[in-house]
């Protein structure tokens, strides 16, 4: 499809990184009429987690968590959707069952971020390493480099901050072939039967494909649910257990402490917290009834559709740092997986991001510098979600520093701007990373006594802010 896009007389906007903040950035730009220069270094220089040279490329889960708006994360993507966000847009092309989530098939979203950015006509795609900060007369800058930036262009980035970056370890979970898993162990259900479908499509004898099911993307079987459920007895999951603790694992760097992000533990350092302590977070079997026993299983392990052919799946919050050999040992323990052929083996890396409270204002503009923006993990945000979030802000905002407007920051009651104001506003000597929350939203003035209610009246004035903010920045 041609875009005919207005042109107008400003200076081009220099976006560096093509991951998801990077991309919806320039999306962002693009559509303001401003022409872009977008930077992606793969595959001249690859990374050692990417796979492609793929624009938005997802390296760790597929997932892009929660879809509703009782959820701070769905409430986020609502915005985004409201703001013709490219991310988003591409997200819903390629979406897997997930059950109340939003995932995808990874490489059906890359490939449609790509396919969107390249065929922009005031897009320019640049695969080339940029290893400073672009000058000023270059016009505005957004730096979305993500938390693998070369060490040329991080260095300059920490001379420009005045201190050296912070970081946090992350890890990536492991995923298997379909036909490697024996399905005679393992069952199909969604946690508290929330389903992609609906509840109209998850009620007994309704053995439609996915496929037949309008609105909705397909899967590999026509049972109820959206994961691949391996359920443990107690015995299994002790022996898995004592596996998983004495298994071989990847070392760090000497000079590093192994701080990690605690919404993405590895499994081995959440085992080490204690031998439950599984049980109640990746492995928790609450509101997954085996059918065929009626019960729940002492524990479970999920198991994520990763892409639309349902031939790959993803096991659900089992980021490893565990060393290859000692993953295949380890994972076969799982009831189901004892043949697994895994297609990729977990992984950890390291994220740098700046301290944004002293680097970053409301408006993902750098205090020391008008025209240079940061958006993405390297900003300080964490998740998927968020990380295109700050690009969609930081590339409406640089346009309009391209037109000769004034930047805006967006109200604190919507989810994007109570994040704007967490990056910009909270305590620079204990910062860590935050994925969107509730709690980074200012109150209800009236009280509602149910959580759920009380989540949805959020959302629901949120929105609603959203709409008044933009329809007074469209008029003015």
């Amino acid at each position: 499809m041609k875009l005919e896009i207005e042109t107008t007389d400003a200076r081009s906007v220099t976006i560096v990184g093509g991951g998801l903040a990077g991309s919806e950035a320039a999306w962002q730009v693009a559509s303001r009429g401003v022409p872009v220069r977008l930077y992606e270094m793969r595959p001249v220089r690859p990374t050692a987690v990417h796979k492609t040279d793929g624009l938005a490329e997802l390296v760790c889960s597929n997932s892009f968590r929660g879809d509703k708006l009782d959820n701070a994360v769905g409430l986020l993507k609502e915005e985004m959707r409201r703001l013709s966000s490219l991310v988003m847009r591409a997200a819903t092309e390629a979406r897997v069952p997930a059950g109340a989530a939003l995932a995808v098939d990874r490489e059906r979203f890359s490939q449609a971020v790509t396919a969107s950015i390249a065929s922009h006509p005031l897009i320019t795609v640049l695969r080339e390493e940029v290893t400073s900060i672009p000058s000023a007369h270059e016009g505005p800058v957004i730096i979305a480099t993500g938390p693998l930036t070369s060490d040329a262009l991080s260095a300059d980035i920490a001379a420009l901050v005045g201190s050296s970056h912070l970081y946090f370890y992350d890890a990536i979970s492991p995923i298997v072939l379909a036909d490697s898993i024996d399905m005679t162990k393992v069952y199909r259900a969604s946690r508290w039967s929330r389903s992609l479908r609906g509840p109209e499509h998850t009620k007994k004898g309704d053995n439609r494909h996915f496929s037949q099911i309008k609105g909705t993307a397909c899967a590999s079987d026509t049972q109820d649910g959206d994961y691949l459920n391996c359920p443990f007895t107690r015995d299994e999951y002790e022996r898995f257990y004592a596996a998983l603790m004495d298994a071989e694992k990847a070392g760090l760097h000497e000079f590093d402490q192994p701080k990690f992000f605690e919404g993405c533990l590895p499994i081995e350092v959440m085992a080490s917290r204690g031998v439950d302590t599984l049980r109640f977070g990746p492995m928790k079997p609450v509101g997954l009834p085996d059918p065929r026993t009626g019960r729940e299983p002492y524990a479970v392990v999920q198991l994520r559709q990763d892409n639309i052919a349902g031939d790959h799946f993803s096991l659900v919050g089992f980021q490893t740092q565990m060393k290859w050999g000692a993953q295949a040992e380890v994972l076969r323990l799982i009831p189901g997986l004892e043949q697994a052929e895994f297609v990729r083996f977990g992984m950890i890396h390291r994220n740098t991001y700046v301290n944004s409270p002293t680097v970053l204002r409301e408006t993902w503009q750098t205090r020391m510098r008008d025209d240079l923006l940061f958006a993405g993990q390297m900003s300080g945000v964490e998740g998927y979600v968020e990380s295109a979030a700050s690009g969609l802000m930081a590339g409406c905002n640089a346009a309009a520093i391209a037109l000769g407007e004034a930047p805006a920051a967006m109200p604190r009651t919507t989810a994007m701007g109570a994040l704007a104001y967490y990056v910009s506003h909270a305590d620079p000597k204990h910062y860590v990373p935050s994925n969107i929350a509730f709690g980074l939203i200012p109150p209800l003035e009236r009280r509602i006594k149910s959580k759920k209610d009380r989540n949805l009246a959020i959302s629901e004035r949120a929105l609603e802010d959203l709409e008044r903010w933009r329809t007074a920045c469209v008029s003015t």
